[in-house]
């Protein structure tokens, strides 16, 4: 590995013409195969029994589409500059206060990564005990060496032809396929407990609609930060935007739609559980499983990028697979199934803070050319965080009905763009 590779800091660096390859269909393809996960399914499991059938629904298609459409929106913003998350940062934030942000991100990336790895174990073990193939012991310590050797794997070779050969060719498929079998035998059993009586199912009024529509922009907003490192290796803007957008969106309505279902369906069942009792599950669920690995995949790659940016003198390769390996011995160690509240806290820091890139970058000035004029602070763009951050938090509780991530990105959006530099 040669000092000027490993020294020159390809975050902060618009990517050549001639390393962008993505088309739409590429980028949809990742998407679709990231939105896809047990993750989201158990989101979608904790809207139930609070909200109605309805009125879950509602919440899960509005939020899946404003949340991808913000995706399709920060991707077409990195292809069309070429630079990566941290490089957008950078332009908007300033360079010496960037770091701050950046390092929020590499935190929640690493948590997601462990996150991963968890439901990766825990599924895996719950497979290899309905085969009758595990029984107890240090068999959840194995799975997790397992899993975390996979993604070690992955993360040594090239994230373009992973996306290009393995996730579209391969992977995108059999997910599908999957999926398809385990809706159709759901909505089997909800036809025969009746479907008349589910549809009009109404809620026990445990959480409205708002912020139910929280929870649900809370997944697609949790890769905002990670979506321009990916996009920026497209050839089309638009083509970006446009894969982003569908291929998220159609992921997250079906995998929260599925874990609706599935708590409508089997109350009383733990989502893992529950999809093993379906006929076929078994292989359904481990085609899932194998289909995760990509979330965790994009996690530490994501996270690589970012403390490249850091430190550049670390490829992002090297520090992929330290990242990686940090992931697997977090795993082993801490307890990581409190997933809604730290969804909503990476909500309040992430929200806010891509409210305020988009607002500065979206009609204003490019991206490279921001970057190129950032100064250690701009002050403005960080009072704007801030205090959106303060907003999304006081929100909730002197408006509760009117939750949380909307008013906040719109508000951090609205006095991004009026304050944003001309010309």
């Amino acid at each position: 590995m040669n000092t000027l590779a490993t020294s020159r800091n390809e975050a902060l660096a618009p990517l050549p013409a001639g390393q962008r390859v993505f088309r739409w269909h590429d980028h949809a393809s990742l998407w679709f195969s990231l939105g896809v996960g047990l993750l989201v399914m158990q989101v979608g499991a904790y809207l139930m029994p609070a909200l109605g059938t309805q009125q879950a629904l509602l919440a899960v298609v509005v939020g899946s589409v404003i949340g991808a459409g913000l995706l399709g929106w920060v991707a077409k913003i990195g292809c069309d500059s070429g630079l990566a998350s941290a490089g957008l940062m950078h332009a908007v934030y300033g360079r010496r206060f960037a770091g701050l942000p950046i390092v929020l991100n590499i935190v929640q990336l690493v948590g997601w990564g462990t996150f991963e790895l968890v439901v990766m174990r825990d599924a895996t073990v719950a497979i290899g005990r309905q085969s009758g193939m595990l029984a107890a012991g240090a068999w959840p310590v194995a799975a997790t060496l397992l899993w975390g050797g996979v993604v070690l794997l992955l993360i040594s070779g090239s994230m373009v032809q992973l996306v290009r050969r393995v996730i579209a060719r391969v992977a995108l498929p059999l997910v599908v396929l999957s999926l398809l079998w385990l809706s159709w035998q759901f909505i089997a059993m909800a036809q025969a407990q009746g479907l008349a009586q589910i549809w009009q199912r109404r809620g026990n009024g445990g959480m409205g609609v708002m912020p139910a529509l929280d929870l649900v922009i809370a997944m697609p907003i949790s890769w905002l930060p990670l979506v321009a490192d990916y996009a920026r290796h497209g050839v089309s803007g638009a083509d970006a935007l446009r894969g982003s957008w569908i291929g998220y969106a159609l992921a997250n309505i079906w995998c929260y739609c599925l874990g609706v279902l599935v708590a409508l369906v089997l109350p009383s069942q733990d989502l893992v559980t529950a999809l093993l009792l379906a006929q076929g599950g078994l292989l359904a669920l481990s085609l899932i499983l194998i289909d995760e690995v990509d979330n965790a995949y994009g996690d530490m790659y994501s996270g690589a990028v970012s403390a490249h940016s850091l430190r550049p003198r670390w490829s992002v390769r090297r520090w992929g697979l330290g990242l990686a390996a940090l992931c697997t011995a977090l795993a082993l160690v801490l307890p990581m199934h409190s997933l809604e509240p730290f969804l909503l806290l990476l909500s309040s820091v992430f929200v806010p803070l891509f409210g305020v890139i988009l607002g500065r970058l979206a009609f204003g000035v490019p991206a490279h050319a921001a970057l190129q004029r950032a100064a250690g602070v701009h002050g403005l763009p960080v009072a704007l965080w801030l205090a959106g951050i303060a907003c999304y938090h006081l929100l909730p509780r002197a408006l509760p009905a009117l939750g949380a991530a909307l008013p906040t990105l719109a508000l951090c959006f609205a006095l991004a763009y009026l304050t944003r530099p001309r010309g």
